[in-house]
């Protein structure tokens, strides 16, 4: 359980609203953060998760994830030190509390990459982010996206789009998600995130005048 403490330390902070975004892996979640932060230098910030998982070819530490062991993530889980943390496929995630803090201390709307589990973990937080979940047009095309991928072995792959269905059928419950953007056109699919965010955005650029 979170301490009341933890509760409190998001609402002291007066920051602008953080946005939560989900989605299965294929989706196109991670496409639409690295445009958002390359296009709004300034306004927005990356919360880190930590994850157990070795990297990937391409990823850097402290950059995509930070790389830690099982035993540095539960003690810090153990400890208070995170949000929200979850298990698939044998690997640990999990978002920090200094991770969002960070972001925040710089008056920047904070990204938090999260999964279902995390969604549902940080419901129960005052840190009230705007929950947007990026979906793909249909099961068939985001097994396609994984697997011209190349980077899943065939069991890994297959909990993957279990977890995927188990998750966009989750995703319907009324007042889980502010925004649900299916990624059928990368452009559409973009310019209806932003149009979601726009009222922060434009908070932000009216904070720096």
């Amino acid at each position: 359980m979170y301490t009341r403490t933890f509760y409190r330390l998001f609402s002291v902070m007066a920051g602008p609203r953080p946005v939560v975004l989900t989605g299965p892996s294929g989706a196109g979640k991670s496409t639409f953060l690295k445009r958002l932060l390359q296009e709004y230098e300034g306004v927005f910030g990356f919360s880190v998760s930590h994850t157990t998982r070795k990297p990937r070819p391409g990823e850097e530490n402290g950059k995509d994830y930070h790389y830690v062991s099982r035993e540095a993530m539960q003690a810090g889980i153990a400890n208070g030190e995170f949000i929200e943390n979850a298990e698939f496929s044998g690997n640990m995630y999990g978002t920090s509390k200094a991770a969002v803090q960070d972001v925040q201390a710089k008056n920047l709307i904070c990204l938090l990459d999260i999964d279902m589990q995390g969604v549902l973990n940080i419901k129960k937080t005052d840190l009230n982010p705007i929950y947007i979940s990026i979906q793909p047009p249909s099961m068939e095309i985001l097994e396609k996206r994984l697997r011209d991928r190349k980077t899943e072995s065939e069991e890994s792959l297959q909990k993957r789009l279990d977890v995927a269905r188990k998750d966009m059928e989750l995703s319907k419950k009324p007042g889980m998600f502010d925004v649900i953007i299916i990624n059928d056109d990368l452009e559409e699919a973009y310019g209806k995130l932003k149009g979601a965010l726009a009222e922060e955005i434009a908070k932000i650029h009216k904070a720096k005048k």
